[in-house]
């Protein structure tokens, strides 16, 4: 019997034994990952299909996301929906650059039958003119509210100059809802949801005879062939204001194309950017909030694609000090390529990545988000045992060495907006 009188032994993070996924393919170009040790009656399946913001119209592929539980030819989506409500069962459609993402949240009892509806809805889709003209006039409501703060109006622009140049910074303007058809929202939806679908994630304990029943349901939809397109792009290096008047706030966005987790770099420059500005701790923080008092938050991160990434810094300030604030991160930025790190400062960032790497693979949920983030990227899960072995031997000469090859000022694309 465990003696709760004896704390636990502590001792030096080295390795995670990770769980993976079991591989069962629904067909020879559809795999369906399944993590099975789960220690509860919950459940989740994602399902990935080929219909992301980058495939085809962006705006249709916008508009086929929302009306994907719209209405069969037995059911209207308020049906729909209370069958869902009934079997306890929680719902989220995300949209990508690369794949629209159609999760469920069920228990174990219940998601055969949710998986059972989610197949009834796509083969007998009907997409009902009332709920597409509900969807763009709302969709059109929303856009004109977003096109009011100045936040999505830096990051709209941001990303217009990370993807100078590439179907990836394209927008939806008010306009674009004006000629949409229903019958190309069909046709997106037969082309790239039933015959688009990419990859499943499972995470459950079932029986074997359950997820191959799950499998052969859903195996009709696989998508022919992947195409393995590669994206090469380069941000615009300018600095750029937009506008907007009577804005209290300014959002500012600084940043660049760099890489995703396939590169050498990688590890290295994640823990640069954790230093600078990507927990509470940071300089970043530490400066313009805390000292300076110019913002409730500021941010650094790494965005990820399947080809490539971009390094970002945000935050939304007083317009009165917008050139403060850049002078401030830039100031931040110079001082990592001029001194080095202190190592009371490292092992700071040591411990609270490690703690965070260790946190993060904390039960099958956890481990299914880790093994997402690198099977896109054709990865495994031992990546993050890499990093750990990163974080303990990196020194502070190499960080200065990353600061000076990746945060150059002169190669941002800075963008304000207010």
């Amino acid at each position: 019997m465990l003696n709760r009188k004896n704390p636990p032994s502590l001792g030096e993070l080295t390795d995670i034994s990770f769980v993976t996924p079991e591989l069962v393919k629904c067909t020879p170009s559809l795999p369906l990952y399944w993590m099975k040790k789960v220690p509860n009656a919950t459940s989740r399946i994602d399902f990935y299909f080929d219909a992301g913001t980058t495939v085809g119209s962006n705006v249709i592929s916008a508009l086929a996301s929302g009306l994907l539980f719209s209405g069969t030819k037995d059911k209207t989506s308020t049906q729909i929906h209370n069958e869902l409500d009934s079997l306890g069962a929680y719902f989220d459609v995300g949209l990508g650059f690369e794949t629209a993402i159609v999760t469920f949240y069920a228990l174990n009892e219940q998601l055969p039958a949710v998986v059972k509806l989610l197949v009834e809805m796509m083969e007998n889709a009907t997409f009902p003119s009332t709920e597409v003209e509900e969807l763009i006039n709302d969709r059109k409501q929303k856009l004109q509210i977003n096109l009011e703060k100045v936040s999505f109006l830096a990051q709209r622009k941001f990303q217009g100059l990370i993807f100078d140049g590439t179907h990836y910074n394209r927008t939806i303007n008010l306009e674009d809802y004006n000629s949409v058809s229903r019958e190309e929202i069909v046709s997106y939806f037969e082309k790239n949801y039933k015959k688009g679908l990419k990859k499943v994630f499972l995470v459950g304990d079932f029986k074997e005879e359950v997820v191959s029943a799950i499998a052969n349901s859903i195996s009709s939809w696989a998508v022919e062939k992947q195409e393995k397109a590669t994206l090469n792009f380069q941000n615009k290096a300018e600095t750029v204001h937009v506008e907007k008047a009577n804005a209290v706030q300014t959002a500012i966005r600084v940043g660049k194309t760099l890489f995703n987790k396939t590169h050498p770099d990688y590890f290295g420059f994640m823990i640069l950017n954790t230093i600078l500005g990507d927990f509470f701790g940071s300089r970043l923080m530490k400066n313009i909030r805390e000292d300076k008092g110019y913002t409730y938050g500021i941010g650094s991160y790494l965005s990820e694609i399947k080809d490539s990434g971009y390094f970002v810094i945000g935050t939304e300030v007083g317009k009165e000090v917008k050139e403060a604030t850049l002078t401030e991160i830039r100031k931040e930025i110079e001082k990592l390529q001029q001194e080095l790190v202190s190592e009371e400062e490292l092992n700071l960032v040591r411990n609270y990545l490690l703690g965070q790497t260790l946190k993060s693979a904390d039960g099958p949920y956890a481990l299914m988000e880790l093994f997402l983030s690198v099977e896109n990227q054709d990865l495994d899960l031992d990546f993050f045992n890499g990093f750990i072995h990163k974080i303990k031997s990196i020194q502070a000469e190499e960080l200065r060495e990353l600061a000076k090859k990746y945060l150059d000022w002169d190669s941002f694309s800075i963008v304000s907006a207010g």
